[in-house]
């Protein structure tokens, strides 16, 4: 179950929106989303949470690149919504990269066989079957087990470094409470 909502900064304080993330399949389409519910190009808070597992906030002040933090990158790669904010930029990959090398793999067959035969050498036991097998994980294995990103995203706003790291459940209300927003988010929960 997840819960998805926005909060835009105004001269009167924050309001507060909850949305549907079903049309947004890219990080762009969330940050364009973001700066619909902007006004005058103030700050706005996308906040994602996936009961309890992990969380993830983008900030998006005007036109400047996104800024990101999610709390748990390992629960986040075995989510849809989370998949949208592990971008290669945050992941410190070449955009892309995963693509090209699926692809290069794909076209010179870089299993050691020739024609698809297994192979079957005194050397090597396994079977390209087997070393398939393995290719599985591997989008989990280059994302690294805990937070990622931006962790100062919420300091001038008043959740410091050190209390963001620290936050494990109810993270979204208390994110609100300290930005001076738990009624508002409230009222979309």
């Amino acid at each position: 179950m997840y819960f998805a909502a926005l909060l835009a900064r105004t001269e009167d304080g924050w309001e507060a929106s909850d949305t549907e993330l079903d049309d947004v399949e890219t990080l762009s389409d969330l940050t364009d989303l973001a700066r619909e519910a902007s006004v005058d190009e103030d700050t706005v808070l996308v906040f994602i949470e996936q009961e309890d597992a992990w969380f993830g906030v983008v900030r998006v002040d005007g036109e400047d690149d996104p800024r990101i933090f999610i709390s748990d990158a390992t629960a986040a790669a075995r989510s849809s919504y989370g998949e949208i904010l592990l971008t290669d930029e945050l992941l410190g990959r070449e955009p892309g990269a995963e693509d090209t090398i699926a692809a290069l793999e794909e076209l010179v067959g870089l299993d050691d066989t020739e024609d698809g035969d297994p192979d079957t050498t005194p050397d090597n036991n396994t079977t390209a079957t087997d070393d398939d097998d393995d290719d599985d994980d591997d989008g989990l294995d280059a994302v690294p087990a805990g937070p990622l990103g931006d962790t100062r995203i919420l300091a001038d706003l008043g959740l410091p470094e050190a209390e963001l790291l620290m936050l494990r459940t109810d993270a979204l209300v208390e994110i609100a409470d300290a930005l001076g927003a738990a009624e508002v988010l409230e009222t979309v929960r």
